[in-house]
Order: C-alpha cells, then structure tokens, then sequence
C-alpha cells in the first residue's frame, strides 16, 4: 500500500487532468499494472533464494504466472468473496 497506492495515484493523475472521471479507471489500471511488477518481481527473486542462480528467471513465464493470479483474484471478486477495489476507495473518499 505504500508503494502501489501512490504509483497508481501518479499513473492517474494526468488521466484526470484530462477528465476527472478517468481518474478513478486510471488509478485501477495503475494499481494492476504495480501489482503485476510486484509480482514479477517477487517471482524473479525467489528464482533467486530458491535455485540460487538468475539463470532459471523468464520474464515470459513470470508474467504469465502474475497474469494467472490477476484472473484468480478477478474471479474471487465476481463470486463476491472479496469486495471489488472500487468498495475499498469508497472508504477513503
């Protein structure tokens, strides 16, 4: 949250300099996309801990794996598991 939030607020702001509607779609867009290097992130280092060697580390595959956890989470939202983020910032508003 101290990392995504703010990235994800520079990443919209010029969307609602444009429009503020887009303010919000933007924000989501950019949260997404944080999470997502997060996730490759997190995956090329524990090719790192794990084989001890960079060599095994593939962006491609990486990606697809936080790609799959993205459609995951997208599930478990639409079944109503979790609340969608747009419930979450209507908390800060």
């Amino acid at each position: 949250m101290l990392v995504n939030v703010p990235l994800a607020y520079l990443f919209s702001w010029p969307f609602a300099a444009i429009d503020e509607q887009f303010f919000v779609p933007a924000f989501l867009i950019g949260y997404w996309l944080t999470n997502l290097l997060g996730l490759v992130m997190l995956h090329y280092g524990s090719v790192g801990v794990f084989k001890n060697q960079r060599e095994g580390f593939s962006f491609r595959s990486n990606l697809m794996v936080s790609l799959i956890y993205s459609v995951l989470i997208l599930v478990v939202v639409m079944l109503g598991w979790i609340e969608p983020p747009t419930e979450y910032l209507k908390h800060f508003q």
